[in-house]
């Protein structure tokens, strides 16, 4: 029955989802001409992103392929039948929320890519130096002031977070 059931809702529940993470990575690459220069020489190449050791509940789309726009910005693609993807980039996920909380801090997760060498040159690249700058995105919502004060905000709310994970982390480690 759960296998039906993961069937029945990835339409209803994975797919939006996949489809508003890729807008947000436009979104995030369109801010960045930078990031956008680095990706146009690879227009209608496709990338495959594939997610390891997710847990069962969690299990993503059985392919999620991203084809490199004339814009230098990506789209979800279907990939072809007995077409090799030009880069395949692989992406530990055997703790989803720590592998968030670790992007949400701007580290790097553990990520092997495999493919076409400048395409995975530009891939590392773009892993390594692209940032959201939510401040910014704030500023254009509220204006600046409200913006700065909600990043604040925001920013001190994580430093928070993360103190009490530290502290929990580390009375796990004095029981063990």
């Amino acid at each position: 029955m759960l296998p039906d059931l993961k069937a029945l809702l990835a339409p209803v529940l994975v797919d939006p989802v996949v489809d508003r993470l890729v807008l947000l990575l436009n979104h995030v690459l369109g801010a960045e001409a930078e990031a956008v220069r680095h990706l146009l020489p690879h227009a209608g190449r496709v990338m495959q992103l594939e997610l390891v050791s997710l847990p069962r509940l969690l299990q993503p789309p059985q392919q999620l392929a991203l084809v490199v726009t004339p814009a230098g910005l990506v789209a979800r693609c279907e990939q072809e039948p007995g077409r090799r993807p030009d880069l395949k980039v692989t992406v530990g996920a055997g703790n989803p929320a720590l592998l968030v909380w670790r992007a949400l801090q701007g580290d790097l997760p553990g990520v092997d890519i495999q493919g076409d060498a400048q395409f995975a040159a530009d891939v590392d690249w773009l892993l390594r130096n692209l940032r959201w700058d939510i401040e910014r995105d704030l500023e254009q919502l509220f204006g600046p002031a409200a913006a700065h004060e909600l990043h604040k905000f925001g920013r001190a709310g994580a430093q928070a977070l993360r103190r009490a994970a530290a502290g929990a982390s580390s009375a796990l480690a004095g029981r063990g």
